[in-house]
């Protein structure tokens, strides 16, 4: 009798233990919930319950890792024990690093909930520019919190941040002393996702961080909307013309690899990629000798440009006198985008229907007026002039 009293306890005992570790080492592939399902983002698992939601950032460096594991827990509720970094939802005091998501934030009406940025001048915001201006302790102020690669600790840590949202890089080393504040860190790795639309669906996850899920599904369903009615058009568009993107950098030229997401708008816009069938859904770093053998035909020529003095043939010519020998700059059909004046970088992410509709345009300006929709004109290229 005493023997079955003894194993008894002990049994007791050890269910004890192994409920409490259970309960303490929950992971998301344990739990128990909603899952959402995402239509083109790759790299998101969100798993949703009453009062958290469970997200999992895949790593899209090294596959089968997990990048992070978030647990959003509402205002009020108590956080449960489940692996991940908490984050009090929704935020109010966010610092935000990228020009992309500060926009998504207007887009959303979230703006009012960012408190601080890095790399201001890179944000193409007027809003938001005209918000830093504001005096200190005035209503609606967002602090500057320096350089993205050196942020202000002191001012993040004063303002009471909630949340930092930044992009993460393969191999970055860390976040230095950004990591050792206690406010969360939300890695957007969502420029590496394979598709453009998958990377617009990331807005789903934003809008879960700002409370603000129900504008986050609508717009990205105009989104998506709007990008395969585009898509569809030109599907049915006949002449199928070629695309070469960006320029020099030094000695390297940077193209956009064939599973990346400009690869796929090229691709969606009825165009000729020569990197289509290309794997990497990041840059290629090529030389010009490589550029010119391959893609030195392409019909249409597009890239970017930030200096205060507009570029022309002839400068472009004087840049690099190579360019001269590419076909889209021997029958004038160079495009660039002045990133200091249209809001591309700040629009791009998440719209992508924009961008595509652009590449339309410039691949097939025969067929502009049937867009249908009053814009005959690219939203964000220009024609290169000059001589």
């Amino acid at each position: 009798m005493i023997r079955k009293m003894v194993w008894r306890c002990l049994m007791g005992v050890c269910c004890i233990l192994l409920l409490t570790n259970c309960r303490h080492q929950t992971s998301l592939s344990e739990d128990i919930g909603d899952t959402l399902r995402f239509q083109y983002a790759e790299n998101l698992v969100v798993v949703q319950h009453p009062q958290y939601t469970v997200v999992e950032l895949k790593d899209p460096w090294k596959k089968g890792h997990t990048l992070h594991t978030y647990v959003l827990v509402k205002e009020g509720a108590e956080a449960p024990s489940v692996e991940g970094s908490v984050i009090r939802v929704p935020l109010e005091r966010s610092v935000v690093f990228n020009t992309a998501h500060a926009s998504l934030c207007e887009m959303l009406g979230a703006d009012a909930q960012i408190k601080g940025v890095c790399d201001l001048k890179y944000m193409n915001l007027p809003r938001l520019q005209q918000r830093v201006k504001l005096a200190e302790g005035a209503e609606g102020r967002v602090v500057d919190c320096g350089d993205s690669m050196q942020p202000d600790i002191e001012r993040i840590v004063d303002m009471k941040a909630d949340a930092v949202l930044l992009s993460p890089f393969e191999n970055s080393g860390g976040y230095g002393r950004l990591e050792k504040i206690g406010v969360p860190i939300v890695e957007c790795a969502d420029y590496m996702e394979t598709s453009a639309l998958g990377r617009a669906e990331w807005m789903k996850f934003y809008g879960m961080l700002y409370g603000k899920e129900r504008e986050a599904d609508s717009l990205f369903h105009v989104v998506d909307s709007v990008y395969h009615s585009i898509s569809e058009k030109a599907k049915r568009m006949k002449r199928q013309r070629s695309m070469i993107t960006e320029k020099l950098t030094g000695n390297t030229w940077y193209v956009a690899g064939g599973r990346s997401t400009v690869g796929q708008l090229i691709a969606d816009a009825n165009g000729d990629y020569v990197w289509a069938s290309d794997e990497h859904s990041g840059s290629l770093a090529l030389s010009f000798e490589t550029i010119l053998e391959k893609a030195g035909q392409s019909d249409v020529w597009v890239f970017n440009w930030s200096n205060s003095a507009l570029p022309t043939y002839a400068s472009l010519a004087a840049e690099f006198h190579g360019y001269k020998e590419m076909k889209a700059f021997r029958e004038r059909n160079v495009w660039y985008i002045d990133t200091q004046k249209v809001p591309y970088f700040e629009e791009v992410s998440f719209r992508p229907d924009r961008l595509l509709r652009d590449y339309v345009l410039l691949l097939h300006p025969e067929a502009s007026e049937s867009m249908a929709d009053g814009q005959l004109v690219p939203r964000y290229f220009t024609p290169l002039g000059g001589q």
